[in-house]
């Protein structure tokens, strides 16, 4: 089994800046693909950014391109997350995910094997 654990989230004015981190652990190998989503009440659960296990390739959504950057570190199999340049829209709780199956990148949610409990970012006006 494995367990996900996501920390960072909080209050942020608008403009400012955020780094989320998300630690795997239990008794398995390290993770291939990783990802991050979020939510926002009512809505379905949408793709933020994903790394392959090498960190050599990453995918993001249009709406984070420019201002998100995934990274991970598998020694400590663990992934982050840096948000700059934050906007009111980017409020939403943050998930991490990892894949099991998928060794690139990986949008789709039904990619993912394990996700973390999600942590929550708000940007004020």
């Amino acid at each position: 089994q494995v367990q996900l654990a996501e920390s960072g989230g909080g209050l942020v004015q608008a403009g400012g800046s955020l780094r989320l981190s998300c630690a795997a652990s239990g008794r398995t190998f390290r993770p291939y693909a990783m990802g991050w989503f979020r939510q926002t009440p009512g809505k379905e659960r949408e793709f933020v950014a994903t790394i392959s296990w090498t960190g050599r390739s990453t995918l993001y959504a249009d709406s984070v391109k420019g201002r998100f950057t995934i990274s991970r570190d598998n020694a400590k199999n663990t992934a982050y997350l840096q948000m700059n340049s934050l906007k009111p829209e980017d409020t939403a709780v943050y998930y991490c995910a990892a894949s099991y199956t998928i060794d690139v990148v990986a949008t789709p949610r039904r990619d993912y094997d394990y996700w973390g409990q999600g942590t929550q970012v708000t940007v004020s006006s």
